[in-house]
């Protein structure tokens, strides 16, 4: 449900050590990259700078044993390749999965909330 220029709803993070290992702007970004087969490419997809999107590949990447999202330099063009690794395939499926249940689990009370907030036009 939107009111005015925002969606309802819960938002999930998991936090597995010091920092968020994955949560929507991190599985976003995985998406993006799986779809794009480049970091910039991505971090352009989702709104972000390319610094912003390394630094968060990078985060993910230091957070698990071995890295989700793997690179490869380019050709005489420049540029670079980058894909999920199998751990990110796993890991951004689950992800998604958890989002799934968090918010069958939550709907009956965002249900009840949605129905307490005050009108917008």
């Amino acid at each position: 449900m939107r009111v005015g220029n925002r969606t309802l709803g819960a938002r999930l993070r998991v936090v597995l050590g010091p920092d968020v290992a994955i949560g929507p702007g991190k599985a976003g970004l995985l998406d993006a990259i799986k779809a794009t087969g480049s970091i910039a490419a991505a971090g352009r997809r989702t709104g972000m700078s390319y610094r912003r999107a390394w630094f968060l590949v990078d985060t993910m990447n230091a957070c698990f044993r071995t890295p989700l999202v793997e690179t490869s330099r380019g050709g005489t063009g420049g540029g670079g390749h980058a894909g999920l690794t199998e751990l990110g395939e796993e890991v951004l499926s689950r992800f998604r999965r958890m989002e799934q249940a968090t918010a069958m689990a939550v709907e009956p009370d965002m249900a009840a909330l949605r129905d307490k907030l005050a009108p917008h036009d």
